[in-house]
């Protein structure tokens, strides 16, 4: 790994205790509502992260959320999890996103879109999975920020830029450019802050598929097809849900109920 890449994670801040005391909460056995309103109810950026989330159209609750109460019990404990630490990691990875062509708020449409395509999607096929892969599916592409401060230090945007127009895709020009792809980096972060194996390990290979443990892999091809319908360019576009469906019908997954659940996060985004 570039050093330079190894000393942005290592000097990267520790993640904030009600973060922590969320991912303690989010590995029990049985889950109450309260419980995590208690720890939520601890930062104020947290509670206003979930608001803003629980106000967009994208979910199109019929009356205005204005507490982290109501804000949980309409979108679900596994949904508030995701917004509390996806929104907690972005604020402390903060970092210019422009040599991606994009900007923070287009980074956390894309992030808040594959978390409900996953929920959307998992839902049909299994609880279990859903429970698991909503939050990785929100964090996978944080070692962005990582990649963009890099690639911008190193003077390399317009390189990396040409790249991406020349028809590679986004890992391909990460590979090439920096030698390390996002979900590398991402997995690195996560290594560094001793969040779970789990998170980690369905993370690290999804730009890498043929190098996944086979223990991992029916989860991260999910992720890469997530990724892929959600990416961070051009989410949901035509394009991306074409190359999406066909990844999912290639690796064997449940495509009628992704395709019911396109549709689904499609009649949202009419709202917006």
């Amino acid at each position: 790994m570039n050093n330079n890449i190894i000393d942005k994670i290592e000097s990267l801040p520790p993640l904030p205790q009600t973060i922590l005391d969320i991912e303690k909460f989010r590995e029990k056995n049985e889950k109450e509502v309260f419980e995590l309103l208690k720890i939520i109810e601890k930062d104020a950026l947290i509670v206003s992260t979930l608001l803003k989330v629980s106000n967009s159209a994208m979910f199109g609750f019929r009356s205005k959320v204005e507490t982290a109460s109501k804000a949980i019990n309409l979108l679900g404990i596994d949904f508030t999890i995701s917004i509390a630490i996806g929104g907690s990691v972005q604020n402390l990875l903060k970092a210019n996103l422009s040599p991606y062509g994009i900007n923070s708020d287009d980074f956390m449409r894309a992030s808040n879109l594959s978390t409900t395509l996953a929920s959307f999607w998992l839902t049909k096929v299994s609880t279990d999975l859903k429970e698991e892969l909503v939050l990785p599916a929100l964090l996978q592409e944080a070692g962005k920020f990582i990649l963009a401060d890099i690639i911008d230090s190193e003077d390399k945007s317009k390189e990396f830029k040409k790249f991406i127009s020349s028809g590679k895709t986004i890992a391909e020009a990460e590979k090439e450019l920096i030698g390390i792809t996002t979900s590398e980096v991402t997995a690195s972060i996560f290594k560094h802050w001793n969040l779970s194996d789990n998170l980690i390990n369905v993370i690290e290979f999804v730009d890498l598929i043929d190098k996944c443990n086979e223990k991992y892999l029916s989860k991260t091809k999910i992720l890469d097809v997530i990724k892929t319908i959600c990416n961070v360019l051009d989410p949901f576009s035509k394009n991306n849900i074409k190359k999406g469906l066909a990844k999912a019908k290639k690796y064997g997954l449940d495509t009628k109920s992704l395709n019911l659940a396109i549709k689904k996060v499609e009649d949202r985004l009419l709202d917006e």
